[in-house]
């Protein structure tokens, strides 16, 4: 380690987490456009919900699965390398959908391709930069990296959902496959650690000499972390309330919020609309959550995130759909919509250390994703079967007031030391 130079007046830091913020809101929106694709898939090629459900629930499966791995391959290959595959097959994912006819085509490409593109530019990446980059402020960076990747699957729904209702969706997925492009140009102003920019991390007070890359294979190093943390009775407890928190959020809402709204007399652009109001205050939320983590206990915090946003879930169908009723979940809905984060990376790290904490969020985030595709097939399937989707909304809600009590049994037991395989990874 070396002494710093002057520091800028802007630390570059704020660069990397601006650029961080841009990749996840646009990944995460074209990810869960989806959500827009479902009554014009419908329409045209005349496909159950519980058929295209099935499609985004693969999404979402793979997204989660790949993100402890994504974690560990930028110890190998660098963030930018890592980003820019991702970025790629994204697109190439949704450019091969235009020429789809059959379902199976809609599930290798929406499914499987796209879900495993947006797995790496999530939030285990986010963190691992987060961690890269700064020793201060990482509640409240978290808080907008959560908040761009939660805000992205809703802020570009309008326009999409525009697109849709004048040209089928088509033109959708031709629009997402040009933003993976351009945002991909992003990477040029991207670098790998502080020390590359002559600069201590934010907070901190020395210049870090860089790693060498990891000679442990991304594989071996994800399930090595995992298996490390596999007797913690605290990453269960996390596991169990994460898994809840998808039930809850991508699987449900985002996939189905639409067409709910469409099933009680509302046009699909009007419920795309909402879905964005969400995302703004969901911006609002998560940023004011992870400005919290800083300062109280993340296990009370996760408390009051589930149970009231498990008493909003219970109360939508029963709202009557009405403008009031609607711009009130829109907003008590949207401020608790990933606030979660926040404070289980907080856990994560307090838990099991700096140096597992990116790839044990990614094995978090991995289970987070299994439920949300169970909510985004089961409520599609119940749909498809019982013509409402009143069961799902309050079986998912039930989910989030256990997992308020799951939240608070959670110990901040003393992290354990690193072994050598993980603190080579």
């Amino acid at each position: 380690m070396t002494e710093p130079a002057a520091a800028p007046r802007i630390h570059y830091a704020w660069v990397i987490a601006a650029i961080a913020f841009a990749m996840l809101l646009v990944s995460a929106g074209i990810r869960g456009t989806i959500g827009v694709l479902i009554l014009p898939l419908e329409q045209e090629f005349g496909w159950s919900r519980a058929t295209i459900s099935m499609a985004a629930a693969l999404s979402i499966f793979f997204y989660g699965f790949t993100g402890p791995f994504a974690a560990a391959a930028v110890q190998n290959f660098g963030i930018v390398r890592t980003l820019l595959a991702a970025l790629f097959l994204m697109a190439l994912a949704t450019a091969a959908s235009l020429a789809m006819t059959h379902p199976w085509e809609l599930m290798l490409t929406w499914g499987v391709m796209m879900g495993i593109g947006a797995g790496v530019v999530s939030l285990p990446l986010g963190t691992a930069i987060v961690n890269r980059w700064f020793v201060s402020h990482r509640g409240l960076v978290v808080g907008l990296l959560t908040a761009a990747m939660a805000a992205g699957q809703l802020v570009f729904l309008p326009s999409l959902a525009f697109l849709s209702e004048q040209g089928g969706w088509r033109p959708v997925a031709l629009a997402v496959t040009i933003c993976s492009g351009v945002v991909a140009l992003a990477a040029v102003f991207l670098r790998e650690h502080p020390a590359d920019k002559g600069l201590p991390p934010l907070g901190g007070t020395r210049i870090e000499t860089p790693p060498p890359p990891s000679r442990i294979n991304p594989l071996v190093a994800a399930v090595t972390v995992l298996t490390e943390v596999r007797a913690s009775r605290a990453f269960w407890l996390l596991a169990a309330t994460f898994f809840v928190c998808g039930l809850s959020t991508s699987g449900l809402v985002a996939t189905h919020f639409i067409p709910y709204c469409f099933d009680n007399g509302i046009p699909e652009t009007r419920g795309a609309a909402l879905l964005a109001f969400i995302g703004i205050f969901n911006i609002i939320g998560t940023t004011l959550s992870g400005w919290l983590t800083d300062r109280f206990d993340s296990r009370w915090l996760l408390f009051w995130y589930y149970g009231l946003r498990g008493l909003s879930l219970i109360c939508l169908p029963f709202s009557g759909f009405d403008a009031v009723s609607l711009t009130i979940f829109s907003v008590f809905y949207g401020l608790d919509w990933i606030a979660t984060v926040p404070p289980t990376v907080r856990l994560a790290g307090d838990i099991f250390g700096k140096e597992r904490a990116a790839v044990v969020f990614g094995w978090l985030l991995a289970v987070h994703q299994v439920g949300g595709a169970i909510a985004a097939f089961g409520a599609g399937y119940m749909r498809t079967a019982l013509e409402t989707y009143l069961q799902s909304f309050i079986i998912s809600g039930v989910a989030c007031l256990a997992a308020a009590v799951l939240a608070i049994l959670i110990q901040q037991a003393h992290r354990a030391p690193p072994t050598p395989a993980t603190a080579a990874a």
